[in-house]
């Protein structure tokens, strides 16, 4: 059964308010996946934050047009399923490893905004560390300069201390 004008400009007004908001855009063919499998793909998509649509393409089309992803337009053909991403990498890593797992689930490209990716170029992605990693790279370099000083702070007391124990233990040897 079709979708009539309304429903199907509120599904091009939905996937346009998501496009507003996310940073990249991949596409992948599921032809032959069963319902299971799509169902995982979802549920490990929403959990890492990923929009996942199947969307007939025309429909896709006029959502990326005037969009930064306009450049998918030429990508869009076949069976798609759309993530849209506000975390790419996060995204692309969702997406790649399902297709590692799933031979018939087939990644054909993807967006980021001005800027089209090719299959290889969403893999790359998919192997950069996350955002989560990149803020703990970044909490962890900002972190040990203050580790250093506190590390060299603390070893003067405690020189002095072995000074003293030092000197103690001479003048009771010399004493004995």
């Amino acid at each position: 059964m079709g979708l009539n004008l309304e429903q199907k400009q509120a599904v091009v007004g939905e996937i346009a308010a998501q496009l507003g908001e996310a940073q990249a855009v991949i596409v992948a063919e599921y032809r032959g996946l069963d319902v299971g499998a799509v169902t995982d793909l979802r549920l490990k998509a929403r959990k890492s934050g990923l929009y996942l649509r199947v969307l007939k393409n025309t429909l896709a089309r006029r959502a990326v047009k005037g969009t930064p992803f306009e450049q998918l337009s030429g990508q869009m053909a076949g069976p798609l399923i759309y993530g849209i991403a506000r975390d790419p990498v996060a995204g692309a890593k969702v997406l790649a490893a399902f297709a590692k797992d799933n031979d018939k689930f087939v990644i054909k490209g993807g967006a980021m905004p001005n800027t089209l990716m090719s299959v290889a170029e969403v893999k790359a992605l998919a192997t950069m560390p996350g955002r989560e990693e990149l803020l703990a790279m970044l909490v962890g370099t900002l972190q040990a300069p203050v580790a250093k000083l506190v590390r060299t702070m603390n070893e003067v007391p405690g020189k002095f201390v072995r000074t003293l124990a030092a000197v103690r233990d001479a003048q009771t040897a010399k004493a004995a």
